[in-house]
């Protein structure tokens, strides 16, 4: 057994090795849901890659996640932010929900065309599970509409009545988070770098105000947050639909074969290992395993 996990460990440290010299930059593995608890051990695994050489001010997170909680993420992003001056995300398969929003947060992200985000549908713990919180709300303001044209059933009545309006609140307040999170991590670090208008004809070539940049993130984050749009809290949303339809700016690596391949080698190989071992959550750096 040691042999086997000398030889995983091995491999894995050269293939993130090759990945972080492409990227000029420290590169982390991040596999699993974000719940609160894992803050202190992201903070530990991030200030151990910090003092160790070479003395890099880049960091890319490799992120496998099915979501979590955005008070998570935004403590995750803080702890980041404090280290690192500049954070690129790749997204080798998916990151959906609270992981879309960890995403938002970056300078840069990497996707290739099989890569996919998510809804940003924040999950409440209501004291038994976790819960989209977008899901209840979106029921609770179809009734209160079928309440007001007349239309609203015997079992309906029941159904909103015995509605927590303490859980409602912090579901609201959970998506109102990850709007504002959202709006000020686009602005301040995905859209730094955007001076002049790209993709609108009418403005091409035009210098990108302050506001314009608040305007645009804040219709990203409602349109993540949307679920009329989307239908599903498990919907996958791929490079395509990021570029075309949300006009977000994403790094596609599709094209880059050589690229493409290293990082699905880094990734398929940890993700195996992880199932094989059936192991939650796990960090990988270079000199952890």
């Amino acid at each position: 057994m040691f042999v086997f996990q000398e030889h995983v460990r091995q491999t894995l440290r050269e293939r993130l090795e090759r990945l972080e010299q492409h990227f000029e930059a420290d590169g982390m593995f991040f596999y699993g849901p974000i719940y609160p608890g894992v803050e202190k051990h992201f903070r530990d695994f991030v200030e151990r890659m910090r003092t160790e050489p070479p003395d890099r001010h880049r960091l890319v997170i490799f992120l496998n996640t099915t979501g979590g909680s955005a008070e998570t993420v935004e403590a995750l992003v803080d702890i980041i932010r404090f280290n690192y001056s500049e954070v690129w995300f790749v997204v080798p398969d998916f990151a959906m929900s609270a992981g879309t929003i960890f995403c938002m947060s970056g300078d840069r992200i990497w996707m290739d065309y099989s890569s996919s985000l998510g809804p940003i549908d924040p999950q409440v713990h209501n004291g038994h599970d976790w819960v989209p919180a977008l899901g209840y709300l979106d029921q609770v303001e179809r009734m209160i509409q079928r309440s007001i044209a007349g239309q609203l059933s015997d079992a309906e009545l029941i159904m909103l009545q015995s509605q927590d309006l303490a859980m409602l609140s912090r579901y609201e307040q959970a998506r109102n988070l990850t709007i504002t999170l959202l709006k000020k991590w686009l602005v301040e670090y995905k859209f730094k770098d955007w001076v002049a208008h790209e993709t609108n004809p009418e403005k091409r070539g035009q210098p990108v105000t302050a506001r314009e940049k608040q305007e645009r993130a804040e219709e990203i984050a409602k349109a993540l947050a949307d679920n009329r749009l989307w239908h599903s809290h498990g919907r996958r949303i791929g490079t395509s639909t990021l570029q075309n339809v949300l006009r977000l700016k994403i790094d596609d690596y599709s094209a880059n074969v050589e690229l493409r391949n290293q990082i699905r080698a880094y990734n398929d190989f940890l993700v195996e290992y992880i199932v094989r071992e059936k192991l939650p959550m796990f960090l990988h750096s270079r000199s952890f395993f």
